[in-house]
């Protein structure tokens, strides 16, 4: 009986550490964010520090030159490319009154004679009025945005100490990773640790793999679209490529998010002629290469994820846990897909899987 007990009562408490964890993460999700910056860093340069560590350095000066190297490629694209990007955000926010005034004079009156539509239904001229009421030219657009980023003191105080956390914690996590997560794996039981390990080892190989090569996909694609873009001479190729490059985190929405923008970019800069099927032949360059060549070699087909479920698991981490849970998304969907593998494994050996 009290074996029976026993057995009951132990999904429960998974049950129940679970959903504590799950309390905690929405709890403390606004001051979770720097420790999660500063995990992820550590995890993606582990890998680096243990080869380093392999040639003989200590795990310090290992951990120092990782970190060296990594605060100064972010400090030199931040300095090259923030300023370049708020550059290029005033000159798109420039070209709002010409493509409302295009959507006034042009489309709009095409669409309602088309479709017999409702004229006071689309206003664009108010919206047009309003937009320019709010942040007038996109000087003051910028200096709209940036009072409003520094409006509070305290939230300017608390975001600057949280950027400055991530190094911190970033550096203390890579110095003692290994011993960690060894540590961790101690705390289960003795039967346990065996096989969570080789679990654990499994799930590091697929998340790994993943998150590194994303992120070397998504490089290379910005990179891609910025200079192809700026051989067709758009104004905003920085702009719309980085934005192309981060939403390709999502298969085909990188794709999808630079043509529609560039297109809009490019019609407002050229108008309708050549330019524009470049600007496409750009992005179906960019597609194939990412298709046959980058996700192949640096991703490959470990996750197992299909795009809609990489989709669904973005947003829903976004709107569980908000910027937390986006970091996290991914790592989990990744994680929950080598359990569900081997859970098959072993429901294909129960007598529920056989036909017989």
């Amino acid at each position: 009986m009290n074996n029976a007990l026993q057995i009951g009562v132990k999904p429960l408490l998974w049950l129940a550490l679970g959903l504590l964890v799950i309390w905690l993460l929405g709890s403390l999700e606004p001051i979770l964010a720097p420790f999660m910056l500063g995990a992820l860093f550590a995890y993606l340069g582990d890998p680096l520090a243990d080869r380093l560590e392999e040639l003989g350095l200590s795990r310090s000066l290992a951990v120092t030159l990782c970190f060296t190297v990594l605060f100064i490629l972010v400090l030199g694209v931040m300095l090259l490319v923030i300023p370049m990007a708020i550059q290029q955000l005033k000159v798109a926010y420039g070209h709002v009154p010409q493509a409302l005034g295009w959507v006034q004079h042009q489309a709009m009156p095409w669409l309602i004679n088309m479709f017999d539509l409702d004229p006071e239904v689309f206003d664009v001229a108010h919206l047009k009025e309003q937009l320019w009421s709010q942040w007038g030219d996109s000087k003051g657009m910028v200096t709209s945005i940036l009072y409003s980023a520094s409006a509070s003191t305290t939230n300017l105080l608390l975001a600057i100490a949280n950027l400055a956390l991530v190094p911190v914690v970033g550096f203390y996590l890579l110095r003692d990773w290994d011993i960690l997560t060894e540590k961790s794996l101690r705390l289960l039981p003795l039967r346990f640790q065996k096989q969570a390990g080789a679990l654990a080892s499994e799930c590091n190989d697929v998340v790994g793999a993943f998150l590194r090569g994303q992120l070397w996909v998504m490089a290379a694609l910005a990179v891609i679209y910025v200079f192809g873009l700026w051989l067709v001479g758009l104004k905003l190729a920085l702009l719309v490529g980085l934005v192309a490059g981060l939403a390709s985190i999502v298969p085909y929405m990188g794709f999808a998010v630079g043509v529609l923008a560039a297109s809009v970019a490019g019609f407002m800069q050229f108008g309708l002629d050549w330019h524009l099927a470049v600007i496409g032949l750009v992005f179906m360059v960019g597609q194939v290469v990412e298709s046959v060549l980058l996700t192949p070699i640096l991703v490959g087909d470990k996750i197992g994820l299909h795009p809609v479920a990489v989709i669904f698991a973005v947003m829903a981490g976004g709107q569980l846990f908000g910027f937390v849970g986006v970091l996290l998304a991914l790592p989990v969907a990744a994680i929950i897909v080598v359990l569900l593998r081997h859970i098959h494994e072993i429901y294909k050996e129960t007598e529920f899987y056989s036909e017989t």
